[in-house]
């Protein structure tokens, strides 16, 4: 169920969002990958071993002869203008096929999984791929109580110390990439340290500027898909609400049955109102014009109900077991990065918790939140006026890009999958902007020149 959870948030693993099924239909031979890795990487181990701070923690399985798997571990400062905050260990993943070729920076925004899947951009470029945890999520949890080190800035520098120590194994061109809150990393990353690689492939990367203002989530989701399609979402959530006792009695047994509790979010009734919020955010996201039919009619059992409920809204992302592992996720959310509004107009009357969704629903109130409205229109400014090398892949049904970011004209573009969800690839884009796209990652790779900052 963790798995589904967080597919289901809003801003949700980027594997999901920028890796393929598998590296065979875009590399070359596996023979000659197993070849040029047995010529050219006898001692990465101990290469490994040498680069101050890191630990290697294990070598797995690849699956994939022209690659080796590593789980890695990286000293990093708490705060990185105050080292006497003291340090943690930052969990990496690393899939090394050669000193000589491209490697690719690779964020989930989340925890990292443990397991050999490369990017798309790892894929088109036959690269190394490095993978980072980010900070405060998985094992990358600094000996802290309090969240303060959690900013954009410092996993910034997180990632900046990443390059800095991989660059004296891989000197060779380095592309970041990342979907969602992965994307939005790779996009902060480069905003603090503009020259630490040749370009950024973004998937599905919101860009909420002022958080004030949520005008245009609700607009986007007030006009996408048919207008039946709305109504029948619209019909579903009234109806959920108008039978709420039942709905709470099966939420609280179900929770019951798992041995969990709802102390994070504030109780079952108040968990049920999040997820019925959600619900057209989350629809249009994840789910396909298909899954309309799938909306359940107005003489639905209040079974099928529940059902679709738990599977659009993901009911167990707002118990404790999960929500407890999400606090850092709410915590960002409700300090630098924002979140949206959602139409309620049709709900009136059947709401009892003002600010349901709000992030700090999900941050126990002992945890200190204050909103830095500085921090998005920083990192959208430079975004359209001195970014560069970025390459941004939208979905036009994803409610999550309803603000997207808009780069300026140095070497950059958006490119939007029509009627898809927020699980793209670039081999989802239309012939046109898939060769475009293919080019521009290819041409960034192959420019080979060293942009680390001194």
């Amino acid at each position: 169920m963790r798995s589904l959870t967080r597919r289901r948030l809003l801003t949700t693993t980027a594997a999901s969002a920028a890796s393929v099924a598998g590296p065979s239909a875009l590399t070359g031979p596996a023979a000659e990958a197993a070849d040029r890795l047995d010529a050219g990487s006898g001692d990465v181990v101990d290469r490994l071993r040498a680069l101050p701070g890191l630990r290697v923690i294990e070598e797995r399985p690849s699956g994939d002869p022209g690659h080796r798997f590593f789980v890695l571990g990286l000293r990093q400062p708490v705060d990185h203008k105050d080292f006497r905050a003291g340090f943690f260990e930052q969990r990496l993943t690393l899939l090394h096929t050669g000193t000589d070729r491209p490697t690719v920076l690779y964020t989930t925004g989340y925890e990292m999984p443990l397991i050999p899947r490369r990017a798309e951009p790892a894929v088109l470029l036959d690269g190394n791929q490095i993978g980072v945890e980010h900070r405060f999520f998985g094992t990358s949890r600094p000996a802290t109580t309090g969240l303060a080190g959690l900013t954009i800035r410092q996993a910034a520098d997180d990632h900046h110390r990443v390059v800095r120590s991989f660059r004296r194994l891989y000197p060779g061109s380095w592309i970041s990439t990342g979907g969602s809150k992965g994307g939005m990393a790779s996009v902060y990353h480069r905003r603090f340290h503009p020259r630490d690689v040749d370009g950024t492939v973004a998937y599905s990367a919101p860009n909420n500027v002022d958080d004030r203002d949520d005008s245009a989530y609700v607009r986007f989701l007030e006009s996408v898909g048919t207008s039946a399609a709305r109504e029948a979402l619209k019909a579903a959530q009234r109806q959920i609400l108008l039978r709420r006792a039942e709905m709470v009695a099966r939420y609280q047994a179900w929770a019951a049955t798992a041995g969990d509790t709802f102390r994070v979010v504030g109780g079952a009734d108040k968990a049920l109102e999040t997820a019925v919020l959600r619900v057209p955010f989350m629809f249009w996201q994840n789910r396909t014009a298909a899954d309309v039919a799938d909306i359940p009619g107005p003489g639905a059992s209040t079974d099928a109900l529940y059902a679709w409920l738990e599977e659009t809204a993901a009911l167990p992302a707002y118990a404790d077991a999960t929500a407890r592992q999400y606090i850092p996720y709410w915590y960002q959310l409700g300090t630098q990065m924002g979140y949206l509004n959602v139409p309620t107009a049709h709900l009136a009357g059947l709401l009892r918790h003002p600010g349901a969704i709000e992030p700090r629903s999900f941050v126990p109130r002992d945890i200190p939140m204050r909103f830095d409205d500085e921090a998005m229109p920083d990192i959208d400014h430079w975004v359209r006026r001195r970014g560069d090398r970025l390459l941004f892949v939208n979905g036009g049904r994803d409610p999550s890009v309803a603000e997207p970011f808009r780069p300026g004209a140095r070497d950059s573009r958006v490119l939007w999958v029509p009627n898809a969800n927020h699980h793209v690839t670039v081999g989802d884009l239309p012939d046109a902007d898939r060769s475009d796209a293919v080019a521009m990652i290819r041409r960034w790779a192959g420019g080979g020149r060293r942009r680390t900052e001194r």
